[in-house]
């Protein structure tokens, strides 16, 4: 098949006398003729990494490349790195199948031209309505398996991943990590189809970089999972790293999207199998729905790193609040003139009461630290020489730092 669009793009290129590049209708490079004429960025990566940015795909919808039914000349965008040119829609019955750009820096390129260019594109319509046709069943088999061992019961997820194995879409089983990639919106906005674009993407890249048939992907509303699959072997990436290199790739796609302010990555704990791959993704997923609340965790958060936060967002859906863990605290909450006493509080419970190392970490003489947890005490009618009220203190302070009740200036 790849042949065949080899074949075509080359015919297509030397009727027009410059290089031709096709993509098909989510715009990843599928061919591409020899480059001898002006090439820009754009172009240089879209064939590096078969694949263009999410602004250039936003760009060109702009340009109303997608409705097209006739060819579109774009013009040259210096923010983008981006000179001008025509794209040419394939269509069969309709259907939108891909495009056939070519560079037209000068503008020297004549209707006449474009419509000595269509000749073969009967047989490119042909050509890329049947890999897509395969891509996407393979794709969607793929898609539903993935899907399958993240939401269904144990005897359809051992079925999965039988599947997975038998049709090799992946090399082998054994331990099994989940990585959950999450798009944080913008204030009032929705992550937006460019932003589950550049999430794709930071998925499929860091796929090619660990090895596809090691890992699968899935693309939710709002978040990605990626699944590292089989046992570790010598030369392949730790979790940690494959969650870092998700992240950079991720935070990089997304950086300038209007509907996106930041991303988080989560990292749940290995289990034995594809099977048993739900509980890892349920962690990463809890992870980074934590890492979206408290930015101080960092962009990658693991589930094993979590501390406290670990039970207490296991807990987030039982309806327990700052005031059911401890009152006292909640009314120094309610007014933000405590604000100093909080993080002093908080600071103080983090040392296990160690007033020297506070004080030192605060750069507060001792005599001012006393000061502030004696008000503590007054205020919050507790006692900090009770070992059982620096506890519910302690968590009450979490879960307000989790639930945003309680967040430092």
């Amino acid at each position: 098949m790849h042949g065949e669009l080899q074949r075509i793009v080359d015919a297509v290129a030397a009727r027009v006398g410059r290089p031709a590049l096709i993509e098909d209708r989510r715009q990843r490079v599928v061919a591409y003729s020899e480059h001898d004429g002006p090439m820009d960025d754009v172009r240089r990566t879209s064939i590096l990494r078969r694949q263009t940015t999410p602004e250039v795909i936003a760009w060109f919808r702009d340009m109303g490349v997608l409705t097209a039914h006739a060819p579109v000349r774009t013009p040259a965008c210096a923010e983008l790195d981006l000179l001008a040119r025509v794209c040419v829609p394939i269509r069969h019955d309709d259907l939108l199948l891909g495009f056939v750009w070519f560079i037209d820096a000068d503008g020297s390129l004549t209707d006449a031209d474009i419509a000595t260019a269509t000749g073969p594109f009967t047989d490119l319509s042909l050509a890329l309505y049947r890999e897509n046709l395969l891509g996407e069943l393979a794709s969607q088999r793929e898609t539903e398996a993935t899907r399958t061992l993240l939401v269904e019961s144990r005897q359809a997820r051992e079925h999965a991943a039988r599947a997975l194995l038998e049709e090799g879409v992946v090399a082998t089983d054994g331990s099994t990590v989940a990585l959950v990639a999450q798009l944080v919106p913008a204030s009032g906005r929705q992550p937006d189809e460019v932003a589950r674009i550049a999430l794709e993407q930071a998925l499929v890249t860091t796929r090619r970089w660990i090895g596809v048939r090691e890992t699968l992907h899935l693309v939710w509303h709002d978040h990605g999972v990626l699944l590292v699959c089989g046992n570790r072997v010598a030369g392949r990436p730790s979790p940690e790293a494959t969650a870092g290199h998700l992240d950079e790739t991720l935070s990089t796609a997304t950086r300038g999207l209007p509907s996106v302010d930041r991303t988080v990555t989560g990292i749940g704990q290995p289990r034995a199998g594809l099977s048993s791959a739900i509980e890892s993704y349920q962690e990463a997923a809890q992870a980074a729905r934590v890492g979206t609340q408290l930015p101080a965790l960092g962009r990658v958060v693991s589930w094993a790193g979590l501390g406290i936060y670990r039970v207490l967002s296991q807990l987030d859906g039982q309806h327990l609040d700052v005031a059911g863990v401890h009152p006292g605290l909640e009314r120094l909450l309610r007014d933000d003139a405590h604000q100093v006493l909080l993080e002093t509080l908080e600071a103080y419970l983090d040392l296990a009461g160690n007033a020297h190392a506070t004080a030192e970490k605060l750069r507060l003489h001792r005599t001012t630290l006393y000061y502030r947890l004696q008000r503590v005490e007054q205020l919050a009618g507790t006692d900090l020489k009770d070992g059982n009220e620096r506890l519910c203190l302690h968590l009450a302070l979490k879960l307000g730092r989790l639930t945003g009740h309680y967040r430092t200036t």
